[in-house]
């Protein structure tokens, strides 16, 4: 009698422990892979019965409608999706530990699924107009003879970079890297509504999960080289360039490997470096077959700049697509498998 009133007390304090990095990646990726397959159903009936085109213009849409189909059978109604019920974790919100309430179920499924899309719907207007403004501020200064004002320069860097400050790929690399530290939210919207991960049963010593901390300082390095290559750059441009001095101005060309390190690129192959891209989709009358939404990249959400169309016939932009490749050689939208070799630009 007196163990099984031990027995029953030491389970009513157990708690469960929270789920590890491996596993809530595990469970994402399962959750990925299923996900797939209905957006792959969406895809295949709306092909039969509205045509090839017409898939293609509806693709984010179809996207969108495939998660929120998912998550609407699962988390909404309360229940754990397949990749959690996999990898034996169940979400619960952080502050009670209990099953999150609906209200919090379905913001995180509207979160996760919609706000994505609405997102590449306003950022391309946001950025135009934040960009208009810009450009009129920065007339305004050229009329005032301040070009060479901090202001000016500031919004000279704004311009040039404003697609990069705008992209959310940032903010989703850095949740990534606080998520490899801590093992507690891999998703922007599960740290928005407090939302984390417990394992469903006892977890025994030789089950211990080893966490990612290493990628996590990994991608920090990485952070810190771009940021720190980009900000030496930018002081490069921004700074005078360094005059030659009078008795080295008639010296002949000398080929060091100094002076190539340091020279631009168009000095050392010869070819021309155009500041602005050559086809700009933003200009309305240039390549009209390309309608509506086909004009937009789906990497960068703005008009196409370079466009340059996959083996699947899928079009970016080239500096998107190539950046995309080098990382995934792939498809962003249809996931076959691709090169840059096989990636043809566009040319009127």
């Amino acid at each position: 009698m007196f163990d099984q009133v031990r027995d029953k007390k030491s389970i009513h304090d157990f708690n469960y422990p929270f789920a590890t990095a491996p596993d809530i990646i595990r469970a994402h990726q399962k959750d990925a892979y299923f996900q797939d397959i209905i957006f792959d159903h969406l895809s295949s009936l709306l092909r039969r019965l509205k045509g090839a085109r017409i898939l293609h213009t509806h693709i984010p849409q179809v996207k969108a409608i495939s998660e929120s189909l998912y998550l609407g059978l699962t988390t909404v109604i309360g229940n754990q999706t397949l990749g959690e019920e996999y990898c034996n974790i169940v979400q619960v919100e952080d502050s009670t530990l209990r099953q999150p309430a609906f209200k919090r179920r379905v913001g995180f499924t509207l979160t996760t699924s919609l706000a994505p899309y609405i997102l590449t719907k306003i950022l391309p207007r946001s950025r135009s107009i934040l960009r208009s403004k810009l450009e009129s501020k920065l007339q305004h200064l050229n009329r005032v003879g301040r070009k060479e004002t901090r202001s000016h320069k500031i919004i000279l860097y704004l311009l040039e970079h404003l697609s990069v400050i705008t992209s959310p790929s940032l903010v989703h690399i850095i949740t990534l890297t606080i998520f490899y530290f801590s093992g507690a939210y891999y998703e922007l919207p599960k740290r928005l509504w407090g939302l984390r991960y417990i394992f469903t049963k006892r977890i025994t010593p030789s089950e211990a999960r080893v966490g990612y901390e290493v990628l996590g300082v990994l991608l920090l390095i990485q952070m810190s080289v771009q940021a720190w290559l980009h900000l030496h750059s930018t002081l490069q441009i921004i700074s005078p360039a360094h005059e030659l001095s009078s008795e080295n101005t008639m010296l002949p060309e000398v080929n060091t490997s100094a002076l190539q390190t340091n020279a631009p690129i168009s000095k050392i192959v010869h070819t021309e470096v155009l500041e602005k891209p050559r086809y700009d989709l933003r200009i309305p009358n240039l390549m009209p077959w390309i309608k509506d939404i086909n004009r937009k990249c789906t990497l960068c959400l703005e008009e196409l700049k370079e466009p340059s169309a996959a083996l699947c016939g899928h079009l970016f932009c080239w500096v998107c697509i190539r950046d995309w490749i080098r990382e995934k050689p792939e498809c962003p939208l249809c996931r076959r498998e691709t090169s840059m070799q096989h990636v043809l630009p566009l040319r009127v």
